[in-house]
């Protein structure tokens, strides 16, 4: 192919593509993703941060699971998961904090959010990381947990469990709360 023939292909195919490509903002704009996730076969949904990274979830339990970035300096990413679960709330409060090797802070607050009851759990201190029943627990220091029990009328009750590194948590606090204040039950 001649140079004379590669020019003219390149401006008579190429520069009126690019030249409409930037003409047209909304042609090239992707569409804002929608962040809106449900649990409970549909009937409870929230809005997920944008910066959070949505997972398959670790177990077959857990209906809904996000990877949020470890901040800087932190050993790890933080998690947060969703799922339903039985037990009276005092009972799902008592093992989160049993979670801890004696938490420097254990703050509890009820608030209804949605037209639901949710129980709200901040702890802090040395975290005993068990991935399952049976496994050996991991002692993670300076960890917090950001909790939430919702309490529904039909549903039972919901859990967001967001745990990781304190400064990770303590970062992503806020967006946290704005996911539970985005809640919708059917």
């Amino acid at each position: 192919m001649t140079m004379r023939c590669i020019m003219t292909t390149l401006v008579s195919v190429w520069f009126p593509a690019v030249v409409f490509w930037t003409m047209c903002p909304s042609t090239v704009v992707a569409a804002e993703q929608d962040l809106t996730f449900a649990v409970a076969d549909g009937n409870i949904s929230m809005k997920g941060p944008a910066d959070w990274v949505r997972q398959k979830p670790l177990v077959r339990m857990i209906e809904a699971e996000f990877s949020i970035a470890a901040e800087q300096g932190d050993p790890a990413d933080g998690r947060c998961t969703i799922m339903g679960a039985g037990g009276s709330v005092q009972a799902n409060i008592d093992r989160w904090v049993a979670q801890f090797d004696d938490p420097e802070r254990k703050t509890t607050e009820k608030k209804e959010i949605g037209g639901q009851q949710v129980y709200l759990v901040d702890l802090v201190g040395t975290y005993k990381d068990q991935r399952g029943p049976f496994a050996p627990a991991v002692l993670r220091e300076n960890y917090r947990v950001l909790g939430a029990i919702i309490e529904t009328q039909n549903y039972g009750l919901y859990f967001v469990k967001f745990y990781g590194p304190q400064a990770t948590i303590s970062a992503q606090e806020e967006a946290f709360h704005e996911m539970l204040n985005s809640l919708q039950v059917k």
